[in-house]
């Protein structure tokens, strides 16, 4: 058993459930809207690009997460800005097998953190589709991405397969983990 989690049930159980804002961003066909329904234990067969946004609310840890699932075809991402205020979380979603891209998607990231509103605030990164064989590792990924310079916020970069749910979860009990102490 995880005794961890169970402490930190422990500690939620005295305050109501907090709500934590989550937003959740990356390029298009990254794997965002896949990687959410994952999160929300839901049928990933059925995805079409998405236009506005997605928000679902996933409890865990005792914690309701809302997240924002945000477009992010080219036309779209200059709103995401529109979307950051009173963020607890950013999570960020790359396409690891999509290799043409990884300069474009640390451009976007890059930018991102630089946000007012994103200031300090917890980075977790999904290199998703690592199911195929052509994906970089995480590894690799944070590197290009040069995460170790970002000192102002805690980060971390998981590698996942939002088909096959491999990773999301520990992303989840990063998120959870980090947002708690946060909180305290």
């Amino acid at each position: 058993r995880n005794n961890g989690l169970l402490s930190v049930i422990e500690k939620l159980k005295g305050s109501t459930e907090q709500e934590v804002r989550i937003v959740l961003l990356g390029l298009d066909n990254a794997g965002k809207t896949t990687l959410l329904k994952s999160l929300a234990s839901e049928d990933v067969n059925t995805i079409t690009p998405t236009q506005g946004f997605n928000i679902k609310s996933v409890a865990s840890h005792g914690m309701k997460l809302n997240v924002w699932d945000i477009g992010g075809q080219r036309k779209i991402r200059p709103f995401w800005k529109k979307y950051l205020e009173n963020t607890d979380l950013l999570i960020y979603v790359i396409d690891s097998a999509d290799k043409k891209r990884f300069e474009e998607t640390g451009l976007e990231l890059s930018e991102l953190v630089d946000e007012e509103n994103l200031k300090g605030v917890p980075l977790l990164i999904f290199a998703n589709k690592q199911d195929l064989a052509t994906a970089s590792p995480a590894s690799e990924i944070a590197e290009g991405l040069n995460l170790h310079t970002y000192r102002d916020r805690e980060w971390q970069i998981q590698a996942c397969s939002a088909v096959s749910g491999e990773g999301v979860q520990d992303g989840m009990n990063w998120i959870c983990n980090n947002i708690v102490n946060k909180k305290k």
